[in-house]
Order: C-alpha cells, then sequence, then structure tokens
C-alpha cells in the first residue's frame, strides 16, 4: 500500500497583532519618505496616508498627529542605530578600531537608508520642529556611553590622559554628523558607494590622527622657573 502524501500545511494566518504592527511600520516609513522630500513643516498627513496607501484616518489611529509621527520615526531609527553603536563600544579591541567601527555603523546607515538618515539629521537634529523629540536624552546616552570608551583607553595607555573624554566623544559624533551632512546637503554624490567609503575612512583617520597625536597645551606642560640671574656687583 503506498504512503499517503503529507497533508498540506494549512497557512499561517497573521495575528491582528502582527497586521497592527505591520500597518505601523509601512506608516512610519511612508513618514519617513515624505519628511525626507518634503520636510516638517512641508508634511501633511494626507501625504502620508497617500504614499503609505492607507485611508487618511487610519494614520490617526496609530499616531495622534505629526509630532508624534517624527518623534516615531526618530525613535525607531535612533534605537536601531544606537544599538550597533553600544556594541562597537562593547569590544575589546583597542580604541582607535573602535572609533572606527561606529563610524562605520554611521556610515552605513546612510548607505542602506539615506532618507532615514536625512531625516535624523536635519528634522530632528536641527530644525526646531525636532523639539518634539527627545533629543537631549537620546543623544546624551550615546555620548556618556563613548565617554566611558574614551575613559577606558586612557587607563589602557591609548590615548592622553589629559584629554577630556566626554569632550571626545562629542567631537567624535560632530565630526560623524558634518561628515554625513556632506552628502544630505549634496555636496558629495549620495550614489557613489567609493565616495562614502572615502569619507568614512577620511572622518575616522581625521578624528584619530587628531585624538592619538594631541599634545597638552602649553599651559599644561610643567616648565622650570628661570634660573635667578646673579647680581652685578659694585666697584666702590
Amino acid at each position: 500500500m503506498a504512503d499517503k502524501a503529507p497533508a498540506a500545511k494549512k497557512p499561517q494566518t497573521q495575528s491582528r497583532a502582527d497586521r497592527e504592527a505591520d500597518r505601523r511600520r509601512v506608516i512610519l516609513r511612508a513618514a519617513v519618505e515624505v519628511f525626507s522630500r518634503k520636510g516638517y513643516h512641508g508634511c501633511r498627513i494626507q501625504d502620508v496616508a497617500k504614499e503609505a496607501g492607507v485611508a487618511y484616518g487610519l494614520v490617526y489611529h496609530y499616531f495622534k498627529n505629526k509630532d508624534e509621527l517624527l518623534e516615531s520615526v526618530f525613535a525607531s531609527g535612533w534605537q536601531n542605530f544606537l544599538g550597533r553603536v553600544q556594541a562597537e563600544i562593547a569590544t575589546d579591541h583597542h580604541v582607535a578600531a573602535r572609533v572606527k567601527g561606529i563610524v562605520h555603523v554611521a556610515f552605513e546607515a546612510y548607505r542602506r537608508d539615506p532618507r532615514g538618515v536625512k531625516v535624523l539629521i536635519l528634522e530632528v537634529g536641527r530644525s526646531p520642529a525636532g523639539g518634539a523629540v527627545n533629543r537631549g536624552g537620546a543623544f546624551s546616552s550615546v555620548i556618556l556611553a563613548a565617554a566611558e570608551m574614551f575613559k577606558e583607553a586612557q587607563r589602557r595607555g591609548e590615548i592622553p590622559a589629559h584629554l577630556e573624554p566626554t569632550l571626545c566623544a562629542t567631537m567624535l559624533f560632530g565630526s560623524i554628523e558634518m561628515g554625513l551632512t556632506s552628502f544630505v546637503m549634496g555636496l558629495l554624490d549620495k550614489r557613489d558607494d567609493a565616495s562614502i567609503d572615502r569619507a568614512r575612512d577620511q572622518v575616522a583617520e581625521t578624528f584619530l590622527h587628531g585624538l592619538t597625536g594631541a599634545r597638552p597645551p602649553p599651559a599644561m606642560v610643567s616648565v622650570p622657573p628661570p634660573a635667578p640671574r646673579a647680581r652685578s656687583r659694585t666697584t666702590s
């Protein structure tokens, strides 16, 4: 007697929670596209609905207004970036390798999602509209994590002890942001992968050469006092 063919598996139906999550992701992605093209002030909820291919009222089902939409775009993008950065910080590599890893994470994020990074930099980081987002708390967490990395590097003798670790951290992310701004503003060709690679390497190397070769300012250098001058003898 021939074996019976295995019964076909019934397709699994998506749960309501999964459908809700998918719709929310679609709307968030549409918001990124519209914020990137039109900016915060030029973006309308109906534009987002049209981009997402959903009813106008459905956007309000998930987000009460445009501020909450921008905040959610930031939160989803930032958490992903922050997790990758913290993974680089947590390695036991030399600080130079960790800095290069952090810069690599940032530029790869731009390579994968240039519109998302554009929104984070222009609409959240610099626009007054970004006031709706808790930027201070989000940015301070990554700055403090990087500052601890630089403190550890000082204990290991990898960078000069006179440098302020928190300032090192803010300078690192400032360099990254300005490097990415060159692409976001169209000053460099975002379609050229080689250009992105060169910018990534230049940001890392310029920062590191200034960091590892830093010298204390003159006021911090111990200078021996001048020897007292001999008094001239006077003849009577």
